[in-house]
């Protein structure tokens, strides 16, 4: 075999960053967030079926500026992992693979879950969630 001075397979390195390239990346990532963030979703529940006290510690937690943090990450995380699916799952009927479309949807993945996760917000905020 010739030595050509260039890797043997593709790195990162090599690939322009693309939205195509970053959606898979987060659909991936999202999915594990989505797995670890469902233990703190489990302590919620079981505080709750655990008397006053210990859901007084759960929302005291979950209602400080880093338990803010991470509930509005485990939203994005959670719609942005739904909208994607759902573009995945109207590729998977053949649909939505010329170029144009596949980088159409996949900002309007990343769009719409960031617009479905501030309207959340903005509603449990302003005393919707009272």
């Amino acid at each position: 075999m010739a030595q050509t001075g260039r890797p043997l397979s593709p790195h990162l390195q090599v690939y322009k960053w693309q939205v195509q390239m970053a959606t898979s990346i987060l659909h991936r990532a999202t999915g594990i967030v989505l797995s670890v963030g469902s233990i703190l979703i489990l302590w919620g529940l079981i505080a709750l079926a655990s008397g006053q006290d210990a859901f007084d510690s759960f929302r005291a937690c979950a209602g400080s500026a880093l338990g803010l943090i991470v509930l509005i990450g485990w939203t994005w995380a959670f719609f942005f992992h739904l909208c994607n699916g759902i573009r995945h799952l109207v590729q998977d009927t053949g649909t939505g693979y010329a170029i144009q479309q596949f980088v159409r949807t996949s900002w309007a993945s990343i769009i719409l879950s960031i617009v479905l996760t501030l309207v959340v917000w903005a509603y449990l905020f302003t005393g919707g969630a009272a």
